[in-house]
């Protein structure tokens, strides 16, 4: 069971993006940021771990709160197949690695990786961010 300090930093982490705090997304925040440490889900993971804890949520739900937690950019959506994504609770600017062999998906140290030379943006655009994925395979 969830701790009544898991949800003070679930509910105030909702706060900063502006999240109205509902039961199912404070459960879920408190799953992702409860603990204070950074974390990579997907959908399905979340979904497992928080019906682990007895809370009742459907698995389109845990869809659209992710959905809802990136837009207020409080969550980094890094996607890394064309249908999978991942859920980053570090929302700075880094790279990561993503092992095809086991679907798992970890930071890059900072400062390991620079990206330079970006293109000029077409007219009336602005880079909004640059993800940067490599992808591993065992040898």
């Amino acid at each position: 069971m969830a701790t009544t300090e898991e949800q003070a930093i679930g509910t105030r982490w909702l706060a900063r993006g502006g999240i109205r705090p509902t039961r199912q997304r404070v459960a879920l925040a408190k799953l992702l940021v409860g603990d204070g440490r950074h974390r990579h889900v997907t959908a399905e993971s979340l979904f497992d771990a928080v019906r682990a804890r007895g809370e009742k949520v459907s698995l389109a739900t845990v869809y659209n709160t992710l959905r809802a937690f990136s837009e207020a950019g409080i969550l980094r959506e890094i996607t890394v197949n064309g249908s999978k994504s991942y859920f980053d609770t570090d929302t700075t600017n880094h790279a990561h690695f993503y092992c095809e062999d086991t679907g798992e998906l970890s930071d890059v140290q900072s400062g390991e990786v620079a990206v330079t030379n970006l293109p000029e943006p077409p007219k009336g655009t602005e880079i909004a961010k640059v993800d940067v994925v490599i992808r591993l395979r065992k040898s």
